[in-house]
């Protein structure tokens, strides 16, 4: 995590107590705490501010004027190859955005992608009736690959194998947050920049004479610098795989949890895109992003320096309870108000309705309709893990042997 060099100001809690391990394991209890000390608290360990409420978090996400995207080196550019478009403000932001702007709308979703993803769906039920129920693991059997083979089709990446997606991805953001400057994570980063790099120097030609609706050919045909092109590419890469796989387990874990409401969704199966909305508030698989205050400015109260490093905690400000009603709660009939779980305004996730439909609309109502039965393995252990991105890391199922 980014630290600064600069004393606390104003009036601002400090929470010397967030001890960062503890947030791996389930930032819950901490994000909690936080919130009675005040919806903005300074962090000594991080050397940030976290912004927990829901109010102060969209504040922070919809001004980029103040709060900048680009928060002075969070990230190394190292494993991407240069500065992308998720750390650019606007109207670079935009620029770069807009050639996948049409494509990511859920009608072109539907249009483009929705039968690759009901394919990959099905692919994935064979493999995970084939793995079996006493030890399928819904990340490694289906969610993973479906995860990566989703990715693949939508950016145009032909005849890749799941797993050189999945190593890819893990090498890219490891890289990126190599924080400890390890040599073996510099390594991987190193090897997949040079495999994806190699790969993009002939797709990128190809598509710009043979174009079609993937997310390469829309970039590859902007008219954008090729750095920023492959760079772009790249990240999508890194940050398009862990989100949609957590949803998949999430959902699974939430449900398993509330029999009565999986029980509701076999009558009503109109509510799947509310189970997966619900699952997205409750667990965030993106918990928070990195700003930058570019001038002395005021949050929820508390004055903050130029050059803060701010964090809209996007996983605390989904449970907030000034804002929804029994926020530890899962609940799919809940009235509804905008999660942000998928970020919020300029910088909101491009990909969110391609999660909603591949996931919420496709992949688990199929799950649910072909296994009978289908729920988390009391009988094996569960994990979770993480706090910047968040999910099942172990995640045992079980179902009705027909």
């Amino acid at each position: 995590m980014t630290t600064i060099d600069r004393p606390v100001s104003g009036d601002a809690p400090v929470a010397d107590w967030l001890d960062i391990g503890e947030m791996f394991a389930d930032p819950y209890p901490s994000y909690e705490r936080l919130r009675d000390m005040g919806p903005v608290v300074f962090v000594p360990a991080m050397g940030q501010y976290l912004c927990t409420s829901y109010a102060g978090c969209r504040a922070v996400e919809g001004d980029q004027e103040v709060f900048s995207a680009d928060p002075a080196g969070h990230a190394s550019l190292r494993p991407l190859g240069g500065p992308t478009l998720l750390g650019k403000d606007d109207p670079a932001h935009a620029t770069e955005r807009a050639p996948i702007n049409r494509s990511m709308r859920p009608k072109n979703v539907r249009e483009f992608w929705s039968p690759l993803f009901e394919r990959n769906a099905r692919t994935g039920l064979a493999e995970l009736l084939a793995a079996g129920p006493e030890v399928a693991d819904l990340n490694r059997d289906f969610a993973g690959p479906l995860a990566a083979r989703n990715l693949a089709d939508m950016l145009g990446i032909p005849d890749v194998r799941p797993e050189d997606m999945t190593r890819w991805s893990s090498a890219f953001i490891a890289g990126q947050f190599n924080v400890m400057d390890d040599a073996e994570v510099w390594a991987r980063a190193d090897a997949a920049r040079s495999e994806v790099d190699e790969l993009l120097a002939e797709l990128v030609p190809h598509y710009r004479e043979h174009p079609d609706s993937s997310l390469i050919s829309a970039w590859a045909n902007s008219g954008l610098p090729d750095d920023d092109v492959v760079t772009d590419i790249k990240l999508t890469i890194a940050g398009g795989l862990n989100e949609p796989q957590h949803m998949v387990s999430t959902m699974a874990w939430a449900l398993t949890e509330n029999p009565e409401q999986r029980d509701r969704l076999s009558r009503e199966p109109e509510r799947w895109p509310d189970a997966f909305d619900e699952a997205v508030r409750l667990v965030s698989p993106i918990g928070l992003v990195l700003r930058r205050a570019t001038r002395p400015t005021t949050l929820e109260g508390v004055e903050l320096p130029e050059g803060a490093i701010v964090s809209p905690v996007l996983a605390a400000a989904n449970r907030d309870p000034e804002v929804f009603e029994r926020p530890d709660e899962f609940d799919l009939t809940r009235s509804k108000v905008s999660h942000l779980g998928f970020g919020s305004g300029t910088h909101q996730c491009a990909g969110h309705w391609a999660a909603r439909i591949g996931i919420g609309e496709i992949a688990v109502p199929t799950l649910y309709r072909e296994l009978t039965g289908l729920r988390i393995d009391a009988r094996r252990p569960v994990s979770w893990f993480g706090f910047v991105f968040r999910g099942l890391a172990e995640a045992p199922v079980t179902w009705d042997a027909a």
